[in-house]
């Protein structure tokens, strides 16, 4: 594969509880850990919030992008990421549910964008195989 961008980010502080910052500082932020997880919640975000928008982003980016190539109109569009964390095995899993929502559109030509975008979208790319992806078309 032929690197077109590398985004850099540096964790510092107390890992969950600590700071993100972008070497470009466009992100800087402070993070706390969830109350579900055992933390004091806080006014930061997490991982998971990280993560559930740049999959978002992301997946309707490749969802977009599959509707023009088959000249379909998806205005209004949106794509929300839901990223689960839980016990698995010895360590910590992830799941994601994406919830496209594309108005307007009959439901089977929905489902067959949805389908598309997943298998463009970098995101469903990489965790194909390692993170249950359930990808539901509203």
């Amino acid at each position: 594969m032929k690197t077109l961008y590398t985004a850099t980010a540096t964790a510092t502080g107390s890992g969950r509880d600590g700071q993100v910052e972008s070497s470009d500082r466009a992100l800087v932020t402070d993070l706390s850990v969830p109350k579900e997880l055992g933390g004091a919640g806080g006014d930061g975000t997490n991982p998971e919030q990280l993560f559930a928008a740049g999959f978002a982003a992301c997946f309707h980016s490749a969802l977009q992008l599959v509707a023009r190539k088959q000249k379909t109109s998806v205005a209004g569009s949106s794509v929300t990421a839901a990223v689960g964390i839980g016990p698995d095995g010895q360590g910590y899993g992830l799941t994601v549910t994406l919830e496209v929502d594309v108005p307007g559109v009959e439901p089977d030509t929905a489902r067959a964008l949805a389908d598309a975008a997943h298998q463009v979208c970098p995101y469903s790319n990489a965790t194909r195989g390692n993170i249950d992806v359930d990808v539901r078309v509203a």
